[in-house]
């Protein structure tokens, strides 16, 4: 994993943050395709974390095609939450991996073909160890499953932590839209933002283009 302190001699221009959007958990994919499809066009929105309720494999893998087919077109990546093994099978782009366990499990069989994301990191030391283990991206701030995360401060800290020192890209979690921007200034390579893309009354193509907006670094002095 390449690290850069801030005093080396080797620069690295970061480039503009991107959006990582984080469905709901989707049971019949007919249902959700319209929302998603408003979603992935209203940005530049560079993947989708499909998250899927629970199903046979048959079920599942058609799922994925049929939401593959609506992602894909648009340049950003389908990547699943788990089901790694299905990643290869179903046309998705790759896995995200909760844990640094689960994502050491998995890593091997989704790479170098596919994306291997890692999140639920909960140490400094267990992202450092999921960028070496070959990371394509860390995940920050993330809720977990009792609805609990650190605190906004905390994750502003990681994130900024991991931008300062390595290159590894970062996804930092934005639970509310007024997160973005912040996530995005402390250095995040990409925002993901899941809950309130599809619950807000005003739709899915108008939260993610708030979103998008939202994106936009201070200028540099």
């Amino acid at each position: 994993m390449a690290r850069t302190p801030k005093d080396s001699k080797t620069t690295y221009e970061r480039p503009a943050p991107r959006l990582y959007l984080v469905t709901p958990p989707v049971g019949a994919a007919e249902r959700f395709a319209a929302a998603l499809k408003v979603a992935v066009g209203a940005a530049d929105v560079a993947a989708v974390l499909l998250r899927l309720e629970p199903a046979g494999e048959r079920e599942l893998t058609n799922r994925v095609k049929a939401l593959s087919a609506i992602v894909q077109p648009t340049g950003a990546a389908l990547v699943l939450d788990g089901h790694a093994e299905l990643a290869g099978r179903s046309g998705a782009d790759g896995a995200h991996l909760t844990g640094l366990a689960a994502f050491s499990t998995a890593v091997d069989s989704l790479k170098p073909a596919r994306i291997a994301g890692c999140g639920g990191l909960h140490s400094r030391d267990d992202a450092m160890a999921a960028g070496e283990r070959g990371a394509d991206y860390v995940m920050f701030g993330e809720l977990e499953a009792d609805g609990s995360r650190p605190s906004f401060g905390a994750i502003l800290e990681r994130v900024g932590w991991w931008a300062d020192l390595f290159e590894v890209p970062c996804v930092a979690y934005a639970a509310t839209l007024d997160e973005v921007g912040p996530l995005a200034a402390a250095g995040a390579d990409f925002v993901a933002i899941g809950g309130s893309i599809w619950d807000d009354p005003r739709g899915p193509a108008a939260v993610v283009a708030e979103a998008g907006a939202k994106l936009a670094l201070p200028e540099k002095v």
